[in-house]
């Protein structure tokens, strides 16, 4: 059974100081406990483990990597349990000399990145695929010749109607209709109902991102430019860190995401085969 799960028994004793400048871990615990939530409720809607929660709540932010995880962690327990998270934002800046310099995302991420693991030569698939090649050889020198000659007017088909399409005017302009999808409509068509699909795209800047499937098995781990844009698919669950979410634009199952991420603020995020849930 987790610490916190019943948030009458973690109520604190009467200090009077404390009330009246109350420190940033403990203004957390109050308002979690006034909304009755428990330690347990507010890692399960954030996703910030319970250990740091409890550091955070004992105002201890060593845990939490650094500032910029501290700064992080802070706003979103703030906004789980209905603080507006500004001030205490400010707060931690001032106990800690003010707002750090600005660090460049690629290094500050160095210590998550997961270095793929070397394998060996999967020798059963390679003769799996040799077997395979040998089959499909034999089968295609046996029935090529009554083939062919169907296959030539398929082709011939095929290449007719592409042409059509691509060479039929606009309606007034006398100019080829660009078929070119917009970036929604590609991230709808490549969200099938049994799978997550999760598109990220650099549009406002640079950001780091690294990405994982449920396995924990790292898909992308890499600096994304400005313009540039990655899908990631999963059978149930894709988790993303955003360096600088702020220059993100997410789409999920097909839907875009419009979340308010501040420009350097670093993200993690985990979407399902249901999410999103609004919208």
């Amino acid at each position: 059974m987790s610490i916190g799960n019943s948030p009458e028994d973690e109520r604190p004793f009467e200090d009077v100081s404390e009330e009246a400048h109350p420190s940033i871990g403990h203004a957390l615990r109050q308002a979690r406990i006034a909304a009755g939530l428990t330690v347990d409720d507010v890692s399960a809607a954030t996703r910030v483990r319970i250990a740091i929660v409890h550091a955070i709540e004992s105002d201890d932010f060593a845990p939490c990597g650094g500032d910029v995880y501290a700064r992080g962690h802070i706003r979103t327990l703030a906004k789980a349990v209905g603080l507006d998270p500004e001030p205490l934002l400010a707060q931690y800046g001032a106990e800690r000399g003010g707002r750090p310099a600005p660090t460049p995302a690629a290094p500050l991420f160095e210590a998550e990145r997961i270095r793929p693991e070397r394998r060996g030569p999967n020798w059963t698939a390679a003769m799996v695929a040799a077997i395979v090649a040998v089959v499909g050889f034999v089968g295609f020198t046996a029935f090529k010749g009554d083939s062919d000659s169907g296959s030539k007017e398929q082709v011939a088909e095929g290449v007719t109607s592409t042409k059509s399409k691509d060479a039929s005017p606009s309606a007034g302009t006398g100019k080829p209709t660009d078929s070119k999808p917009d970036p929604t409509e590609s991230a709808i068509a490549a969200a099938p109902r049994d799978k997550v699909t999760v598109q990220v795209s650099a549009v406002d800047g640079r950001s780091w991102i690294s990405a994982k499937d449920h396995n924990g098995r790292l898909l992308f781990d890499g600096l994304l430019k400005q313009g540039e844009s990655k899908t990631f698919q999963d059978s149930s669950e894709i988790n993303l860190v955003l360096g600088d979410a702020g220059a993100i634009e997410l789409y999920v199952n097909g839907k875009k995401i419009d979340e308010d991420f501040r420009p350097g603020a670093v993200e993690r995020l985990t979407y399902r085969k249901s999410d999103p849930q609004v919208g």
